[in-house]
């Protein structure tokens, strides 16, 4: 039986909705709407392109949005007192930095300048620090892996007690994860593993998963025989390995891999999300969701 694709697009527009909602209620109610500001320095395609996303995104759903633009000559001492304006603006819930940054900066310089209650990415050590205790104190899950937990809930996938494994031990995604699924509440209470690259014998890690979630950046990596019949499968994984012509521009387009052999992966799978389509989507999602969360921690409603 071939498994049933849980689709990042899908789901992407079922929260937009919810949120787009929920703002317009605020605004009514108390006369707010989220503000979300990205500061870019220079000009990599990659990064324009993504926070062009991200823009529009926001003021589809109707936040107050403001694109700062910086030359990739800006000194870090004047990046670092930009960020501190808007740490001291009230219109302004959540401050994003587009990553990378010219070499001349110090990345952990600049998340750490960020104020924790507008770290809506959830990179600041706080935010990382409130992840570990979870509950109440967790404010701003790093958004992909929120947008992780999100499609597993949605699929209908029962998580209590499941046996998740993590494949992949980043910062950004794998830890993070991990931490957000042995949490006690929904969509969580799971029993968590993490490997990664240097495990010995990966594959019968693996083969135990109820849920496994595989973030390892390399293409291919879990084989159809490593995963258990019926497990949910989430692929992380975005994995350029070579280029295509396009049927419907004739332009040349990235062809993408995901760390999962997929084809073979859907006949034993229960569920599984495609590449691309399925995380991806997510991630720029659950940036709008902590920005609308900062507002409303904010105002007192969260």
């Amino acid at each position: 039986m071939t498994a049933k694709l849980i689709k990042g697009t899908e789901i992407r527009e079922e929260i937009l909705k919810e949120i787009e909602q929920e703002v317009k209620d605020i605004k009514a109610k108390h006369g707010k709407v989220p503000g979300l500001v990205t500061i870019l320095v220079g000009s990599n395609p990659a990064s324009v392109s993504y926070v062009t996303l991200k823009i529009q995104t926001a003021e589809r759903l109707g936040f107050h949005e403001i694109q700062d633009n910086q030359p990739e000559t800006i000194s870090e001492a004047d990046l670092l007192a930009l960020i501190e304006k808007y740490n001291r603006d009230e219109s302004i819930n959540g401050i994003l930095v587009q990553l990378p940054l010219p070499k001349h900066i110090d990345e952990k310089k600049v998340i750490n300048a960020i104020d924790p209650d507008k770290d809506v990415d959830g990179f600041h050590p706080v935010n990382v620090g409130r992840l570990m205790i979870g509950g109440s104190e967790l404010k701003f899950p790093p958004c992909t892996p929120a947008g992780i937990q999100e499609m597993i809930m949605r699929a209908g996938i029962e998580t209590k007690g499941a046996e998740v494994v993590v494949v992949g031990r980043s910062n950004i995604v794998g830890k993070p994860i991990a931490n957000l699924m042995l949490q006690k509440g929904p969509g969580a209470n799971s029993t968590v593993t993490i490997a990664h690259t240097a495990t010995r014998d990966l594959a019968s890690h693996c083969k135990r998963a109820d849920i496994l979630i595989v973030a390892a950046g390399v293409p291919g990596l879990v084989k159809p025989e490593w995963i258990k019949p019926g497990a949910c499968v989430i692929d992380v994984g975005v994995n350029r390995v070579g280029e295509k012509k396009s049927e419907k521009t004739g332009k040349m387009v990235a062809i993408l891999r995901g760390d999962v052999d997929f084809d073979a992966a859907k006949e034993i799978a229960g569920f599984i999300t495609p590449v691309p389509g399925g995380v991806g989507p997510m991630t720029i999602t659950m940036l709008m969701k902590n920005t609308l969360k900062s507002l409303k921690f904010k105002l007192g409603i969260a």
